[in-house]
């Protein structure tokens, strides 16, 4: 089945965030590594670009304080590490995120315990992570998810009462607010990235923020080895990597810190009309966002009823595809929990750990433990984004909605 000969538009080309013709690089990032170079300074112990990436962030999120690295990874990495979980310990995550959110909980030794999601939102919820606590849970690690962000209000009172710090994965949400305040900022440590496709970027590179001095102290350090720098007799504290940003990211990260603010209100708008366009398609549900949210748009997700649309997300993403809307039904093709690493234990050498100090019920993945994770999945229709969409390309992705719907009903 095709659209070609019921689509009057040719196939529109949409900026990708995998090139420039999706990305705001222009003269002063140019300028900015140009700089870096000629100073002859690379490294950010003695660089002043990354400080100033550093101070200018924290200043943009309202924080005390925040320490640049070398990848979102790392950032998740630097958070765990920061909480210093016992070997066996559990920290409650999402069932739907990236491998860095999970293994950065592995390496330091800790146990992942997997909360469903609310099937609309895509999102951990205090109701999932609840069921999840046990006397091992260490911390909660929660994930604003494609830029929608979590119910934090409720897990903030959860974590509360149960004295559990909170880590925010706002990999994929840079300033999306919940109820008038910026994720990152609510919970104990946000983790933000700078990979290639997120709303600014370095290609590779992360950064975690804090209000709290004793783990922003420990974060810190991680970061640079264990090695206190500064201090009056420093010495390396503790097990640590190095993941420091080097400057020539953190020049490229200081200018694209300009840009934020637009890239962000770009992305916010394109969505926002595309949302007007489509919201009456039969069998396409639009994002679900809580009223007095902020949701930032990394992607632009469909939430696809296959009761409606024969096919499902299957065969609504490949008509988008030929059309030249690349799409990612389902986002990530299993849940986590049934990645190789979890399914077989494939950590380091063949010991097992930290599996082999979990608790039984740690590692259940029985499905009827996620219902909304599997639900999400079966439906979710993820669409690229990009803060140099302009309104033809809206159009564009919209006509081929509505167009590609009613050749499938």
């Amino acid at each position: 089945m095709s659209i070609a000969t019921t689509n009057d538009l040719s196939i529109l080309p949409l900026p990708s965030d995998q090139d420039a013709s999706g990305r705001t690089f222009g003269t002063e990032e140019i300028a900015a590594v140009t700089a870096a170079l000629k100073s002859g300074t690379l490294t950010s112990t003695k660089g002043e670009f990354t400080k100033q990436f550093e101070i200018q962030f924290a200043k943009i999120m309202h924080l005390e304080h925040a320490h640049a690295c070398s990848s979102g990874s790392a950032a998740l990495h630097t958070a765990v590490a920061a909480v210093n979980p016992e070997p066996g310990e559990e920290i409650i995550t999402t069932s739907i995120t990236d491998m860095g959110a999970l293994s950065a909980i592995l390496f330091q030794g800790a146990v992942p315990r997997f909360a469903d999601v609310d099937p609309r939102t895509y999102n951990v919820t205090a109701e999932s992570i609840e069921r999840c606590i046990s006397k091992r849970t260490r911390a909660v690690m929660v994930t604003h998810l494609f830029g929608n962000p979590c119910d934090m209000d409720a897990i903030l009172e959860l974590a509360r009462r149960y004295s559990l710090p909170v880590i925010e994965d706002c990999a994929q949400a840079f300033l999306a607010e919940y109820q008038g305040r910026m994720v990152g900022s609510l919970g104990d440590i946000g983790c933000f990235s700078l990979q290639q496709g997120k709303h600014i970027t370095t290609g590779e590179g992360g950064i975690v923020v804090s209000d709290r001095d004793d783990f922003a102290r420990r974060m810190f350090l991680f970061i640079n080895k264990a090695w206190g720098y500064g201090d009056p007799n420093p010495d390396h504290y503790f097990l640590a990597p190095n993941y420091r940003m080097n400057e020539l990211t953190g020049a490229v990260a200081l200018a694209q810190l300009d840009k934020l603010d637009f890239s962000v209100r770009q992305r916010v708008a394109t969505a926002e009309e595309l949302t007007q366009q489509i919201q009456s398609v039969p069998g396409v549900a639009t994002p679900t966002i809580r009223s007095g949210n902020r949701h930032t748009y990394w992607k632009y997700c469909l939430d696809v009823d296959p009761a409606v649309i024969p096919g499902g997300t299957v065969a609504l993403g490949k008509m988008l595809r030929e059309q030249g809307v690349f799409c990612a039904p389902r986002y990530i093709q299993k849940p986590a929990f049934q990645c190789q690493v979890f399914r077989d234990q494939c950590t380091l050498g063949s010991s097992g750990f930290p599996f082999n100090l979990a608790a039984p019920e740690a590692l259940d993945y029985s499905p009827e433990l996620f219902p909304g994770t599997f639900e999400a999945l079966a439906r979710v229709l993820v669409l690229p984004w990009s803060e140099r969409y302009e309104a033809r390309h809206i159009d564009y992705i919209g006509k081929t909605i509505r167009d590609s719907v009613r050749a499938l009903l």
